[in-house]
């Protein structure tokens, strides 16, 4: 099911259209958080994949592939290897969820400021974790925090994304590029461009995540945490930039 729409504010005069529509939206739907969130998720599947024996923890589609063809060879073992990530995936789907739900919005208010929370806290501990610590554990971990991430901000402005993996993005932006090249659709341009500053973002997370696995080795996930808190960072931004905006026109009349 797509996503609702989400929530505008009304846009002040002289403001373009396309302008307007993403100053107006909440933050979670911004490109601004879309690309941090497009950089942790690429970083993770490179820390991973650095760290832990060459295993992509965010995308569950390899590990449903390695389990059908484990089980077809009748390995077992090997294939049951692939089922906690599965697992700790979907339990994420459900903590992200049950984060809207109103029993819980009533004392989590913000329930995307409390994912963001939850996964800063969680990679603060996967740092923690020693490099001879078995593989699914971190593994496992990743997985759970990148369910989290994927099923808490899930539309770019307009448009269903994924931070934590890039295919999907891809056909976005080709589709949109060929839209608007062909069909002079400003709009689909719009869209081109946002899509590829996450696919950008997502690349240079994969690209610093490498590098900075290979210098810090599994406390890099760190680093990771720094940019979720940057994320926060923007909620705090935003409100007090509307809130600016709000008592303006006050205090001008009382002027």
């Amino acid at each position: 099911m797509p996503d609702p729409t989400p929530p505008r504010t009304p846009a002040s005069a002289g403001e373009s259209e396309s302008g307007s529509i993403e100053q107006a939206l909440p933050t979670s739907y911004s490109v601004r958080l879309g690309v941090l969130l497009a950089v942790v998720g690429g970083a993770l599947d490179a820390y991973t994949f650095v760290s832990r024996d060459g295993v992509f923890a965010n995308a569950q589609t390899g590990n449903i592939v390695l389990l059908g063809v484990e089980a077809a060879k009748r390995q077992w073992w090997q294939a049951l290897q692939h089922v906690p990530p599965i697992l700790a995936f979907l339990v994420g789907v459900v903590v992200a969820e049950s984060l809207r739900r109103p029993r819980v919005v009533a004392v989590v208010r913000r329930p995307a400021r409390g994912a963001l929370v939850l996964e800063i806290l969680v990679l603060i501990g996967v740092g923690f974790i020693p490099a001879a610590a078995p593989d699914s554990l971190v593994t496992v971990t990743i997985a759970f925090v990148a369910s989290v991430q994927v099923s808490s901000f899930r539309t770019l402005v307009d448009t269903a994304y994924n931070t934590t993996m890039t295919t999907g993005n891809l056909r976005t932006v080709m589709q949109s590029a060929y839209l608007a090249a062909v069909e002079r659709d400003g709009a689909a341009a719009r869209r081109a461009r946002r899509f590829a500053a996450v696919i950008c973002g997502f690349l240079l997370g994969a690209v610093g995540g490498a590098w900075l696995t290979g210098v810090l080795g599994t406390h890099a996930v760190w680093v990771m945490s720094v940019v979720l808190v940057m994320g926060l960072a923007l909620f705090l931004h935003d409100e007090r930039v509307l809130a600016r905006r709000a008592v303006g026109p006050g205090r001008r009349g009382h002027g």
